[in-house]
Parts: C-alpha cells; sequence; structure tokens
C-alpha cells in the first residue's frame, strides 16, 4: 500500500478568539512527515478550536496557517447520513474521495447493513476512522479519537496512527485520554493561554 503524498503543517504566531475570550496566543508549530502531537488541555480551552484552524475550518484571529497536503478530521460528528446502512453511508464517500480501500480493518463488516442513526458512539468512531483511511490525507486532524471506543477499538486506532506516521502522514490529536504511542510530541494549549 502507498503512503500518503509529503506534508507539511505549520502555524506561526496563531491566536484564537472565541467571542469576547481570547483562547490562546502565539503559538507556532512546524510538523513535518512522520510528526505525531498529542494536544493537551482542560475543557474550554481551545482545543478543538486549535485543529479546526489548522485544518482550514476556522480562520486565526491572528497569525498564519502554511498546510500542504489533504486533511483528514475525525470529531464527534461523523459525517454520516444517519438514514442510510452503514455501507452505503461509507460507500458514498468512497466514491467521492476515490477510495480502494474497504473497511475489514475497523470490525465493520457486520454492521454494514445497519442505518447509521442505530449505531453505538464507538461503532460511529470506527466508521469514521474507516473513511479516514480511505481518504488517503497525508495530515490527519483527531478530536477525541478514543471516545467510545473500547479496548479493541483503542488498538485499532493507535495502530492506524502508528501506521500513518510511518507511511509518513501528520497527525495531530486533541485528548483528554492518554494516547497509547511512543515518541509523541506533546502541546500543552495552557501553555499559550490568552
Amino acid at each position: 500500500m502507498q503512503g500518503p503524498p509529503q506534508a507539511s503543517l505549520a502555524a506561526t504566531d496563531i491566536a484564537c478568539r472565541r467571542g469576547d475570550r481570547l483562547l490562546f496566543r502565539g503559538l507556532s508549530m512546524s510538523l513535518a512527515p512522520g510528526d505525531v502531537v498529542h494536544v493537551t488541555g482542560t475543557n474550554g480551552i481551545g482545543k478543538s478550536s486549535l485543529l479546526r484552524i489548522l485544518g482550514g475550518l476556522l480562520r486565526p484571529f491572528a497569525g498564519e496557517i502554511r498546510r500542504e497536503g489533504a486533511v483528514g478530521l475525525v470529531d464527534e460528528r461523523p459525517a454520516l447520513d444517519e438514514h442510510l446502512p452503514l455501507g452505503q453511508a461509507l460507500g458514498f464517500w468512497h466514491r467521492i474521495d476515490g477510495a480502494t480501500e474497504r473497511f475489514g480493518a475497523w470490525a465493520l463488516d457486520p454492521l454494514l447493513d445497519v442505518p447509521v442513526r442505530f449505531l453505538s458512539t464507538g461503532q460511529r468512531k470506527r466508521a469514521a476512522f474507516a473513511r479516514l483511511a480511505a481518504q488517503a490525507a497525508p495530515i490527519w486532524l483527531l478530536d477525541e479519537p478514543l471516545n467510545g471506543l473500547d479496548t479493541n477499538g483503542v488498538a485499532l486506532v493507535a495502530s492506524a496512527v502508528a501506521q500513518h506516521r510511518a507511511s509518513g502522514g501528520i497527525c495531530l490529536l486533541a485528548s483528554h485520554q492518554p494516547f497509547p504511542l511512543d515518541g509523541m510530541q506533546v502541546l500543552a494549549l495552557a501553555e499559550f493561554a490568552g
């Protein structure tokens, strides 16, 4: 299997403001292929906002983002049609993404005929990762990637991130939970609190 194309992600002196509140400021980073960063901090400090800024979904209050390579995002809202069976919902994205990879690694085969609205939180999370893996996006942004997952699901996600890193991908993950991967950088968002 071919790895993701070369990618880079850099932030220079970025700040995030939500309403009248400055969440963080002066944050700079430069990520290269193989980098994995665990973003930590308390609730409301701006972890999700940081991921959305880095992915181009929010504008920073200040600073500049430079990104080379496509971005894939997994958060609490998987973009899957609630009324379709899971296989059709994933198939829709596979056609758009031009994906050839199937869902086997994510233990979803028994669920492909189940409407998305009936899936558990963990099953939805695994489905979101199946879509992410098939996208071949070199930059992964993962917002609370382990929420709702059982021990096997956590192992699947950790393995996917390790494989993504080994093939030259970049990953930023924001989580309150420890992430089972050695050699990650840690970005404590409190150090940049506004």
